[in-house]
C-alpha cells in the first residue's frame, strides 16, 4: 500500500476524522450538495452510486439524506476508516455496501454514477490513472463521475497548501506551522496541475472534465462516460 495511506490505517489517528474533515475542507457540506446535484442530472431516481475512498462515510451520508432512493457501494483500503464509515452511514445502512479494497475491488456494476472525494491526491500518476480507469469501466454510458482533491494550483502548490493548512487551523493558526504543514504535504503528496488532472481524466476515458469547485488548494471536476466508445 502507498505509504501516504499509512496514517489512515491507525484507528487512533482516524478516530476524529468525521469531526475534523469539515473543518479542514472549505465548504465540504456544499461540495457534497453539489456532488449530489451533478450526479442527479443524469442518474435515475433509484440510482446505484460507486464511492471510491469511502472511508469516513461523509459523502455517502450526505447523498443518502438528499436522495432516499439511491443505493451506494463504497470501497476503501483502510479497515479503520471503513469502521468509521459504518457508524456514519447507520441511517442508510440498508442501502449501503462497504467493501475493503480499492476501485479494482468494487463490483463490476454498471453504476449510474461515481464519486471520489479527497482521495486521488494520495496516488501517484500511474496509480491515479489505473484507479480512474477502473472507475470508468464500472460506469454505464452517460454515467457521471465527480472527483475533488488537493491540486498543484498554478505551480504554487506549497503556497496554496499553506493557505489550506491555515484555514484548517482556524483563527489561532500560526503562519509558521501552516508553512511547515504545507511543506510536508507538498513532499508527500504527488499533486498534479489542473492541466495534468484533466489530461489524466481524458486518458482514463472520461469526457469533458469541467471544473466546478475551487477552494484554496482543493479543486473538483465533473465528467461523464460517453454514450459511444470514444469521446
Amino acid at each position: 500500500m502507498n505509504s501516504t495511506f499509512a496514517p489512515f490505517l491507525d484507528p487512533a489517528v482516524v478516530a476524529s476524522y468525521v469531526l475534523e474533515t469539515p473543518r479542514k475542507v472549505p465548504g465540504l457540506a456544499d461540495l457534497h450538495k453539489m456532488t449530489t446535484l451533478l450526479i442527479s442530472e443524469q442518474a435515475p431516481d433509484a440510482a446505484h452510486i460507486l464511492v471510491v475512498g469511502a472511508g469516513g462515510g461523509l459523502e455517502i451520508s450526505a447523498m443518502a439524506k438528499a436522495r432516499p432512493a439511491w443505493r451506494f457501494t463504497g470501497v476503501d483500503p483502510s479497515p479503520a476508516m471503513l469502521d468509521i464509515a459504518k457508524q456514519t452511514t447507520l441511517a442508510c445502512a440498508e442501502r449501503t455496501e462497504l467493501i475493503l479494497g480499492r476501485a479494482i475491488d468494487a463490483p463490476a456494476g454498471p453504476f449510474d454514477g461515481a464519486v471520489c472525494l479527497l482521495t486521488l491526491h494520495f496516488l501517484d500518476k500511474s496509480e491515479r490513472l489505473g484507479t480512474l480507469q477502473e472507475i470508468r469501466r464500472r460506469l454505464m454510458p452517460g454515467g457521471v463521475f465527480v472527483a475533488a482533491h488537493h491540486t498543484d494550483v498554478e505551480g504554487k502548490a506549497e503556497a496554496w497548501l499553506a493557505r489550506s493548512a491555515a484555514f484548517a487551523g482556524g483563527a489561532s493558526a500560526a503562519p509558521s506551522q501552516a508553512a511547515a504543514t504545507a511543506k510536508a504535504m507538498a513532499e508527500r503528496l504527488p499533486l498534479l496541475s489542473s492541466t495534468e488532472e484533466e489530461k489524466c481524466f481524458r486518458e482514463a476515458g472520461f469526457c469533458e472534465p469541467a471544473l466546478f469547485y475551487a477552494a484554496l488548494s482543493f479543486r473538483g471536476w465533473v465528467m461523464t462516460v460517453s454514450q459511444a466508445r470514444a469521446c
